[in-house]
């Protein structure tokens, strides 16, 4: 049986119906619904989806039959119209458009007055009465058909158009006559000659093929492609080809919204009707790029076609059950259909929208949680880029943190906090950041980094700040010693503003208009329904005092990441933690050494003795100023955590805190640039040269892989035995003042549960000491991060030690697939762009391979304790794909920055609603 390729929607009738958006499309199938129900819809045909992939599939070639279906269609459509396609007595124009499954507004091609040559123009003319506008027409027909068909630059035929206006001394298109039209007419088809080597296409037959051609070709345009892959939508969907009656088109087209989906709080607009005339439509006909040129109220000029729409309007939204985005046209005072679709709208459009129907009745609170996708409500939370606004984009990088930001570019941390505090707008441009940075970070409106990915240094601090940020701008060359960055041949200046937009990676040339975030009343509303359907617990990741006030009221329910580390970035703190660091190699060779002695000086004979006594008095005596520097760092870093720690469970009062203890690798914290390590020298009093060399011996060629997380504490226990006082100290101090404290301390980077083993035996001492001297206990929690392969795979043996779980995705991704979590942003966009990765592993867990470590991990460690809590706080903990995962697998939390815990809840909240009815996260009903 042959395959049906073409779908007829005429007189009153379509073959299709709405349900049938994988072939028809969402545009086609609206058409075909709008028709059965009776609706005034302009006649035409649908070819399918299946075409479009046909089409590629046997090498760009149509499908055996579609042209012949199409053709049959046509005249169909000819015989209810009266009209004849390529006549000049009633000539039948068409529009081409696309239409794919889902809604991807701008990213595909349409074509309309298609049919226009010299002789149909004349027939036009004399139909409307109206020469010049058929001249107009014509002009508009060949622009679009030599854009979007013949791939002809628009800006030739702009040009030329601009040079008859400045000729004509006018400024409007539309003070352009029709003789002159005519004229310009004969260089828009000199120029289709010039570009392409043939005349301008007149039988309209021929204009249909190629048309229908492009359209398919739109599909895998770089709009097209780029839409998808940021969206997560499948490349082997295809779009289906509406082609359709175009009508006269003399009085424009127009659309109405029956609420302010576009604007930031989504009220109601209830004369939101809008006809633009045809003279000043868009060159596609969408009214987006008409009305700012002009537009008109059609309920004073045409009040019996603007009841007539209100109607039809009202009645297709309690049909869809949702706010539509129509588009219609008038043709000699006939009202048509030609598209509704559910709007697309703003983030707090949608909770407006979203709640507002459940309040009418119109949809439940379910289906309102479903509407709403979680990434809308990013523009919620941060600042962002005016929709409205023109913007030049210089280059795109990972949208590292959410949120747009204007400022001037500066380039050091010094000037950035300089600047800032004086109340001026910087943005830090840096290759990538350090700890060092950290103090122009916190004074910039936004952090810029050549290098780097989603987990690096300026990523994570930005997000904790709530501060937008672009990571793994590969195009960006900084400069340091000029002061100024490259893309390309253009050169950004140390003072030369620029606007980040965090939410998608754009870095933009000059000050952009923003919009400021609004959290609305709205807003609460849904999110207490949200808690009434999710399962899933949502902490977030806070290593401040701060952070944890920010996260409780976004609404989070504990705290599943502090990272002790991130304590150490805030103004001199560094210094004690390099002070402990360069002199701990000192101290513990020579504490070794000492203990050696000491063990020889008992054994020595009694001729040694005195020898051996020496000895040990000489490494006394040398270990004496090291023994200083290092618990003297230890013991000031004691003091500060330990107030962080309070802090951070008083904001947390009556809610869990898992705090991980320190994890980064030793190098990561001390000076590599030599004026700063020759300012550290000093402010410690060590040579130089010796602070050089130490800095030396903590190379390490893959840090990742080395001396960080638990070893540190094996090696260095005196660093866990610091940490954990610091905790248990301030949780006797808070839980005497009232509050209900509940620590967990979290062990990084154990792949042997004997890893565990060991620097439990320390906190629990360490927890008995505090405990004794106080006369005071606190219960408490020990569990370990799952962030290494062998971790998952022996998590059984481990469960026997610890009290609950960790996955830490970032570690676990990069171990498990072998990619540097930094360096790989270099090349991950291009394997995501060519489909050898289908998402960013760091950004959407990958189930197939790490999801099975996480699978198995759950199983293994429930097998020994079934109640076992078991969280997750990498990367991906805020991916509605990868919340639904780790609802299905059984974790209890998931834990992310402050600013992304709304986000979280509701991925939640969708995630549960989904396992329930089948459903996929975000669709709408």
């Amino acid at each position: 049986m042959t395959k049906k390729y073409v779908y007829l929607f005429a007189d009153g009738k379509a073959e299709g119906s709405g349900t049938m958006k994988d072939l028809l499309g969402g545009k086609g199938a609206g058409l075909a619904e709008m028709t059965n129900a009776g609706l005034p819809v302009p006649q035409g045909f649908t070819i399918t989806t299946e075409a479009c992939t046909a089409y590629y599939a046997s090498g760009e070639k149509f499908p055996e039959g579609m042209w012949e279906e199409a053709l049959a269609a046509l005249s169909t459509i000819e015989t209810s119209t009266g009209k004849k396609f390529g006549g000049t007595a009633n000539p039948l124009l068409v529009s081409v458009r696309s239409g794919a499954k889902f809604s991807m507004p701008g990213m595909m091609d349409t074509v309309l007055n298609l049919g226009l040559n010299d002789e149909t123009r004349k027939s036009l003319a004399q139909l409307t009465g109206n020469e010049r506008f058929s001249y107009d027409a014509y002009r508009r027909f060949i622009q679009l058909f030599g854009k979007i068909v013949l791939g002809i630059d628009a800006e030739k035929f702009e040009h030329k158009f601009d040079e008859y206006k400045k000729k004509l001394g006018v400024k409007l298109d539309t003070e352009v006559g029709a003789e002159s039209l005519a004229t310009l007419i004969d260089d828009y088809k000199a120029i289709v000659k010039a570009e392409t080597g043939e005349d301008f296409p007149t039988d309209p037959l021929k204009q249909l093929e190629l048309s229908i051609r492009a359209v398919f070709a739109s599909w895998n345009g770089r709009r097209a492609r780029d839409y998808r892959r940021v969206h997560k939508l499948d490349d082997s969907l295809g779009t289906a080809v509406n082609v359709s009656d175009d009508g006269l088109r003399q009085y424009g087209r127009g659309f109405r919204h029956r609420r302010g989906i576009h604007t930031r709080c989504g009220d109601r607009r209830e004369s939101a009707l809008r006809r633009i005339p045809a003279e000043c439509a868009g060159e596609d006909g969408s009214p987006e790029s008409a009305l700012p040129r002009r537009s008109r109220s059609s309920k004073e000029e045409m009040p019996a076609i603007y009841d007539e729409f209100v109607q039809v309007a009202d009645r297709l939204e309690r049909h869809y059950k949702d706010v539509q985005d129509l588009e219609f046209t008038i043709e000699r005072g006939k009202l048509y259909m030609l598209q509704t679709r559910n709007a697309k709208r703003t983030g707090a459009s949608a909770v407006r929208v979203a709640v507002e129907m459940v309040e009418e009745g119109v949809i439940d609170k379910a289906t309102a949680v479903q509407r709403v996708e979680p990434a809308q409500l990013d523009q919620l939370l941060h600042p962002m880029i005016d929709p409205k606004a023109d913007v030049n984009v210089l280059a795109v990088g990972l949208p590292a943190s959410p949120g747009a930001a204007s400022g001037a570019a500066v380039f050091d941390p010094d000037t950035a906090e300089e600047l800032g505090k004086k109340g001026e707008k910087v943005i830090l441009v840096r290759t990538e950041t350090s700890p060092e940075d950290f103090h122009g970070m916190v004074e910039a409106q936004a952090i810029l980094t050549s290098r780097g990915g989603m987990t690096s240094h300026a990523a994570v601090v930005a997000r904790g700040m709530g501060k937008c940020c672009v990571a793994g701008c590969g195009d960006v060359v900084v400069d340091y010693a000029n002061q100024q960055f490259k893309v390309g041949e253009t050169v950004v200046r140390k003072g030369d503003w620029i606007t980040l937009d965090g939410s998608t990676g754009r870095v933009i040339i000059g000050k952009v208009p923003l919009i400021e975030p609004e959290i609305s009343g709205h807003f609460r509303t849904l999110m207490t329904w949200v808690d009434e359907f999710r399962k899933l617990g949502v902490r977030a990741n806070a290593d401040t005092p701060h952070d944890a006030t920010v996260a409780r009221g976004f609404g989070a329910e504990g705290i599943g990441l502090c990272r002790t580390e991130h304590m150490f970035f805030e103004g001199d703190r560094i210094d004690s933690v390099r002070r402990m660091i360069l002199s701990s190699t000192e101290y513990k060779s020579l504490e070794k050494q000492l203990e050696v002695a000491r063990a020889e000086a008992e054994k020595a004979s009694n001729d040694r003795k005195a020898a051996s006594g020496i000895r040990v008095q000489d490494l006394e005596a040398k270990i004496k100023r090291p023994s200083e520097l290092y618990h003297g760092a230890l013991a000031s870093l004691l003091e500060l955590q330990r107030e962080d720690f309070v802090g951070i469970f008083r904001a947390m009062n009556g809610f869990p805190v898992t705090i991980r203890t320190l994890d980064p690798p030793l190098h990561e914290f001390v000076p590599h640039d030599d004026k700063t390590l020759e300012d550290l020298a000093a402010k410690i009093d060590m040579p130089v040269k010796e602070a050089k060399a130490r800095v030396e011996q903590l190379h390490e060629f893959n840090p990742m892989l080395g001396h960080r997380g638990c070893r540190l504490g094996i090696v260095y226990p005196e660093i866990t035995e610091m940490q954990a006082r610091a905790i248990f100290e301030a949780a006797v101090k808070v839980k005497r003042e009232g509050i209900v404290v509940k620590p967990e301390i979290m062990i990084p980077l154990v792949g042997n549960v004997n890893e565990l083993k060991a620097q439990a035996d320390v906190v629990r001492r360490v927890a008995g000491e505090v405990f004794d001297r106080e006369k005071e206990t606190v219960d408490y929690l020990l569990g370990t991060m799952i962030e290494l392969p062998r971790a998952a795979l022996t998590a059984n043996r481990i469960a026997e030690v610890a009290e609950f779980f960790s996955f830490g995705t970032n570690d676990l991704t990069q171990t498990a697939m072998g990619l540097s979590r930094d360096d790989s942003g270099r090349f991950l966009p291009f394997y995501v762009e060519n489909k050898i990765f289908p998402d960013d592993p760091f950004q959407t867990l990958d189930q197939e391979g790490v999801g099975q470590l996480l699978d198995i991990g759950v199983q293994k460690c429930r097998s020994v304790r079934a109640d076992l809590k078991i969280g997750i706080c990498g990367e991906i903990r805020g991916d509605p794909e990868s919340v639904i995962f780790c609802h299905k697998v059984g974790l209890n939390y998931v834990s992310c920055s402050p600013y992304r815990v709304p986000i979280a809840l509701l991925a939640a909240a969708q995630a549960a609603l989904a396992d329930k009815t089948g459903a996929s996260v975000g669709t709408t009903a």
